[in-house]
């Protein structure tokens, strides 16, 4: 899987549940901004 089709496996899942990006990232101990970063298929190498 590519980071973009990721990202949006991501997005599908967290609506899903009816999370916001907020919600997800404290779930998991981590930013909203990460979650967002995830979402939008862009990492660092």
């Amino acid at each position: 899987m590519d980071q973009i089709k990721i990202g949006r496996f991501i997005k599908e899942c967290r609506r899903e549940k009816g999370l916001t990006q907020q919600q997800l990232a404290d779930l998991l101990g981590i930013t909203f901004k990460t979650v967002s970063k995830w979402e939008c298929g862009v990492s660092h190498k």
